[in-house]
């Protein structure tokens, strides 16, 4: 493990071209992509960089099981040095958190970047963050929930292909992991359908997929965690839906709010506009139980039939303990009615 020191940070950012001072929030002075860029794939012994751009960690264990994490799959690893740090709820000033994702893509040695966590504050980066440098210096980024900000925005402003997967401190679980290397590490474009475990029961219990919508659509895929798409619709860094592949997931929300958020999309067009839906984990979804409530499932068909496009929920990726990692801006295939996701390309180098 190497951690870097705030003045190699500084230094390697501003050579960059990476600025610190405090600046009005404007859209980045820099056209968007058509073109797609793979970054390189993972091999044993190379090095990954953990950024937390995000959330304060208050536990040091947590950083130490990310550490072996990484480690159990080969990797090398370095510390951004303000992970643990502490600045309110985050680790450290926007630009600051920005800093390190610009020095982490900078940096030679370094071959992948990943998050230490989610929570919140990832789009507070978004300003600061050296869209040229990171075109001209690819390489894989990884995370998902509030990183959904940061994932689509490099996406749609370098044409990289970014990874909705486990962040540093994640549980890792063998399937995760697994998973993880097929797509990062081998580069195999993976025909991705959930396990059909029937355990101790008659029939298959868990990792069910509900068919929404039935079809099929290709596209590139999109999106991430709802609240985070929704908190930066109407926004430079709001990805571009249309003939997408819509990846959603959500925990914690109340079915009203998911339903609000649904709204929000639909009201700005962007329902209609993507090719198909797929509705990962909707963790702790729930209502309030209160007579004539609607369930998730109420409000989805109520959504997804509007829009007219093939969707379907339970694809295995957001907060759940066994979860893919999909690659934003790959090409996939989608199937509503087996509950299908099959990438038509490997989306590293």
């Amino acid at each position: 493990m190497i951690k870097m020191d705030r003045r190699t940070i500084l230094k390697t950012s501003l050579a960059a071209g990476t600025t610190l001072a405090l600046s009005t929030f404007a859209a980045p002075a820099i056209a968007q992509t058509g073109s797609v860029i793979k970054p390189k794939r993972l091999s044993s012994g190379d090095t990954i960089m953990i950024i937390a751009p995000a959330g304060v960690e208050y536990d040091k264990f947590r950083l130490q099981l990310s550490i072996e994490s990484l480690e159990a799959m080969g990797l090398k690893v370095k510390i951004a040095e303000n992970t643990l740090n502490r600045f309110g709820y985050f680790p450290a000033e926007d630009e600051v958190r920005a800093a390190e994702i610009n020095q982490a893509f900078a940096d030679p040695d370094v071959d992948a970047i990943i998050a230490l966590k989610g929570g919140w504050g990832a789009a507070r980066t978004l300003p600061y963050i050296d869209f040229d440098m990171i075109k001209a210096n690819p390489k894989a980024f990884i995370g998902y929930s509030d990183i959904t900000a940061l994932l689509n925005a490099i996406y749609k402003f370098t044409g990289l292909i970014t990874f909705h997967g486990p962040t540093a401190g994640s549980a890792w679980s063998s399937f995760s992991a697994e998973n993880f290397r097929d797509i990062l590490f081998d580069g195999n474009a993976q025909h991705m359908e959930n396990p059909q475990d029937k355990g101790d029961y008659l029939t298959v219990r868990q990792n069910r997929i509900q068919t929404i919508i039935p079809g099929t659509a290709e596209g590139r895929l999109v999106g991430g965690n709802l609240s985070v798409l929704t908190a930066i619709q109407g926004t430079p860094y709001f990805p571009d839906i249309k003939d997408r592949i819509l990846m959603i997931e959500e925990i914690g929300e109340n079915i009203y709010r998911v339903d609000r958020m649904l709204t929000q999309l639909a009201l700005g067009g962007h329902l209609d506009e993507c090719a198909g839906i797929v509705f990962g984990g909707m963790t702790d979804v729930d209502s309030d139980g209160g007579y004539g409530d609607f369930t998730l499932m109420d409000i989805l068909e109520q959504h997804c039939k509007r829009a007219g496009k093939p969707a379907f929920i339970g694809a295995m990726f957001g907060h759940i303990p066994e979860k893919r990692t999909m690659a934003v801006g790959c090409n996939v295939r989608m199937d509503a009615n087996n509950g299908t996701v099959t990438m038509l390309e490997s989306a590293v180098s």
